[in-house]
C-alpha cells in the first residue's frame, strides 16, 4: 500500500517528509519527481526521516515522499553471480548502457535480467508426489529445483522461510523460465516465483549453529599457519594507506577455499575499485580453471557515490551471501572498508542531529559493527544442508592509528585480527601482516583438522611464534650493541628468525610457485626450520661456531643449507613433497655430522 507525503526539510542525503505516519520504519520510499530511492530510518510523529541512497541536488521542499509499503529487499534468484551491482542492488553494467560513465538520480534497472530465461529441473521426487495427488508440505528452505547459474554454481530454488501454506499444489514442469515465473503454488493460494525478495536488514533464518572447526584455507601461510580463519569466522585487517588490504583481500578471494565470493568496495578510492572491476574478470579460478566471475559478485560503491549508498552496501552484500549460504555453499565476504562504511554513519548521524560519541561517529556504532559481523557462521540450513558466511573486513585507521574506534570496536566482535605493519609493508614483505600484533582465536578450534594434514603443526606453530617474539626481544638490545656482542645461540634465534620471515612468512604473489600454498606444504617448510633451529642449538651447546653453521651444505649442492631453506617455497612445488624429504635427509646429515664431530672432540 502506498502512502504519500510531502518533503518539509532537506539536509543533504537526510529529507524529512510529512504525511508519512502510517509507514513502518526501514520502508522503502521514493522521494520527488525523480522517485530517488531511499529509507525511513525515524519516525517522530506523523514526520519520517529518511535517508536517501542517491543524488538529491535539486530536490525541493514539497516535493512527494511516497512509502511502497515494504522494506529496502534485495531480489534473490539465479543470474547474481557475475553482476556488478551498487550498494541497492542495482546492476551497474545496465546502467552503464542506459545513462553513461554517471547514473542519473532515479535511474533503475532490474537487479537480474528478466528477459534471460533459466532451464528450471524440478527435485525428482517432489514433482512425482504432486503429481500423484499428494500435497507436500511446503517447508522453509525446501528445494523445488534447481538452475545451473554458472559452470561453477548450481542455483536451488527453495520455499522461503515466510509461506505459510500447509500444502503445496502445483510445481511446474522443468522447462525454461524467467526469473519472475511463479514455479511452485500452495494450498493458502501463495505464488513462489523463482526469484524472491528478502529485507536486507533481516539475517535470514537457519536451522542451528555449527562449531568453526573447519578452517578457511587462503594459501597465504603467515594466514593458514600462524592466524587461521575458520569457515564462518570473523576477520579484520587493519592497516594504514599503502600496507596492503585491497592485495590481501584480492589474494584471500581469489585462493581460498569458498565456494562463492561477494567483494564488497564500500566508500574506496574509485582507482582501487577499478582494479578489482577490470581484473577480477580476467582471473583464472584456480580450482576449476574457469573465469573467477562465475562465483563472484561485485558490489561497487566508490567514495565519489552518494555517501548514504555504502551504509546499505554491506547489508546488501551479507544478504545475497546468506542467500547462497543456504543452498550449502561457503561464501566468502570482502568488505573493503568498514571504515568508509563507518564515516557514512557519522555523516548521517551529524545530518540527524544525533549526540555524537568518540571522534564524532555515532554512539550505536558498535551495535551496528555487531549486527554486520553476527551474520557470519557456520550453520545447518533450513534445508538440512551445512553452509557458511566468512567475513574479512578491512578496517582503515586514520594514519595507521590502531587505537581509533572503528578498529577498537571492530577487535570486539572478531576473533581474528590480522594486523598489517608499515614497516614490513615498505620493506616489501607480502602479506604485510605483524607476527606480534595479530592473533587468532580459532587456532584451537581448527586444530584437530590441521592435526591431520600434519600432527606437528601446533608444536611447530607454537615454537615459531615463540622465537619469533624472542627475536623482537633480541633486535632492540642489537640496535644498541650490534649483532657481534650477542653469543652465538642468541644469534642463532636471530638467523632462524630470518629463515622463517624470508622462506616462510613472505610470499611472492607473482611467483607461479610460491602464490599458493597447500596445507601439507606450508607445515613441512615450518617443520623443517624448527629442526634446523633445534639441531643447530645442539651444535652451538658443543662448541660449533655459528658460522659454521650458517656455511654448512649438504648433498651435492653447493648452497649453505640456511639460503636452501629459504629457497624452499618456491622451489618446491605443491606436488613435489617428496623433494621436502630428500632436502630432510640432507640437512639431517650434514648437522649429524658435525654435531658427531664436535661429540668426538669433547670426548678427547
Amino acid at each position: 500500500m502506498t502512502i504519500n507525503g510531502k518533503v518539509r526539510r532537506i539536509s543533504g542525503p537526510i529529507v524529512r517528509a510529512s504525511g508519512l505516519d502510517g509507514a513502518g520504519l526501514f520502508d522503502l520510499v521514493e522521494v520527488g519527481e525523480k522517485r530517488i530511492i531511499g529509507e525511513i530510518v525515524r519516525l517522530e510523529q506523523d514526520e519520517a526521516v529518511i535517508q536517501v541512497y542517491e543524488d538529491d541536488t535539486g530536490l525541493q521542499i514539497g516535493a512527494g515522499a511516497a512509502s511502497t509499503g515494504r522494506p529496502l529487499s534485495a531480489l534473490l534468484g539465479p543470474g547474481l553471480i557475475g553482476t556488478i551491482y551498487d550498494g541497492i542492488q542495482r546492476p551497474l553494467e545496465a546502467l552503464f548502457k542506459q545513462s553513461g560513465a554517471f547514473m542519473d538520480p532515479g535511474a533503475r534497472e532490474d537487479p537480474l535480467d528478466t528477459a534471460k530465461l533459466w532451464s528450471f529441473l524440478p527435485d525428482p521426487a517432489l514433482a512425482a508426489k504432486i503429481a500423484a495427488g499428494e500435497k507436500p508440505v511446503p517447508v522453509p528452505g525446501l528445494v523445488l529445483g534447481t538452475v545451473q547459474e554458472t559452470p561453477s554454481i548450481i542455483c536451488k530454488i527453495m520455499v522461503p522461510p515466510n509461506i505459510h501454506g500447509e500444502g503445496l499444489t502445483e510445481l511446474v514442469k522443468a522447462g525454461d523460465y524467467n526469473c519472475n515465473t511463479v514455479i511452485a503454488r500452495t494450498d493458502h493460494g501463495e505464488e513462489i516465483p523463482m526469484a524472491q525478495w528478502w529485507p536486507v536488514r533481516i539475517p535470514r533464518p537457519s536451522a542451528k549453529r555449527l562449531p568453526q572447526d573447519q578452517p578457511l584455507v587462503t594459501g597465504l601461510r603467515v594466514i593458514d599457519v600462524f592466524f587461521p580463519l575458520s569457515k564462518g569466522g570473523t576477520s579484520a585487517i587493519p592497516g594504514g594507506f599503502g600496507t596492503g588490504k585491497t592485495m590481501t583481500q584480492h589474494a584471500i578471494a581469489k585462493w581460498c577455499d569458498a565456494d562463492v565470493i561477494i567483494y564488497i568496495g564500500c566508500g574506496e578510492r574509485g582507482n582501487e575499485m577499478t582494479d578489482v572491476l577490470t581484473e577480477f574478470p580476467h582471473l583464472t579460478d584456480p580450482r576449476s580453471g574457469r573465469s573467477l566471475m562465475e562465483r563472484t559478485i561485485l558490489i561497487a560503491n566508490t567514495s565519489n557515490m552518494p555517501v548514504a549508498a555504502r551504509e546499505v552496501s554491506i547489508y546488501t552484500g551479507v544478504t545475497l551471501a546468506e542467500f547462497y549460504r543456504d543452498m550449502g555453499y561457503h561464501v566468502a565476504i570482502m568488505a573493503d572498508s568498514t571504515s568508509r562504511w563507518a564515516e557514512a554513519l557519522r555523516e548521517l548521524s551529524g545530518r540527524m542531529e544525533e549526540m555524537p560519541a568518540e571522534e564524532g561517529f555515532p554512539a550505536y556504532l558498535p551495535t551496528r559493527l555487531a549486527e554486520f559481523y553476527e551474520r557470519a557462521g557456520r550453520v545447518q540450513t533450513l534445508s538440512g544442508l551445512e553452509g557458511s558466511v566468512s567475513i574479512i573486513g578491512a578496517v582503515s585507521p586514520p594514519g595507521g592509528d590502531f587505537s581509533e574506534p572503528v578498529t577498537q570496536h571492530t577487535k570486539r566482535f572478531i576473533r581474528c585480527f590480522w594486523a598489517l605493519d608499515r614497516d614490513l609493508a615498505n620493506a616489501r614483505h607480502y602479506p604485510a601482516i605483524s607476527w606480534i600484533d595479530s592473533y587468532s582465536e580459532y587456532a584451537e578450534e581448527v586444530g584437530p583438522w590441521w592435526e591431520k594434514v600434519n600432527p606437528l603443526w601446533a608444536r611447530v606453530r607454537q615454537e615459531a611464534l615463540d622465537l619469533l617474539k624472542k627475536e623482537q626481544r633480541l633486535s632492540e638490545i642489537v640496535r644498541l650493541i650490534g649483532p657481534d656482542a650477542l653469543p652465538d645461540d642468541q644469534r642463532l634465534v636471530l638467523v632462524t628468525a630470518d629463515i622463517i620471515k624470508d622462506g616462510f612468512l613472505q610470499q611472492n604473489s607473482f611467483d607461479e610457485v610460491d602464490m599458493y600454498c597447500i596445507p601439507a606444504k606450508q607445515v613441512r617448510l615450518l617443520e623443517l626450520v624448527m629442526d634446523f633451529f633445534e639441531k643447530a642449538q645442539v651444535c652451538i651447546k658443543l662448541g660449533a661456531p655459528l658460522i659454521k653453521i650458517s656455511s654448512l651444505t649438504g648433498g651435492d649442492n653447493p648452497m649453505p643449507i640456511r639460503e636452501r631453506l629459504s629457497r624452499l617455497k618456491g622451489d618446491v612445488k605443491n606436488e613435489d613433497s617428496d623433494k621436502l624429504s630428500d632436502f630432510e635427509q640432507e640437512m639431517r646429515n650434514a648437522l649429524e655430522t658435525l654435531e658427531r664431530s664436535y661429540r668426538t672432540k669433547e670426548t678427547l
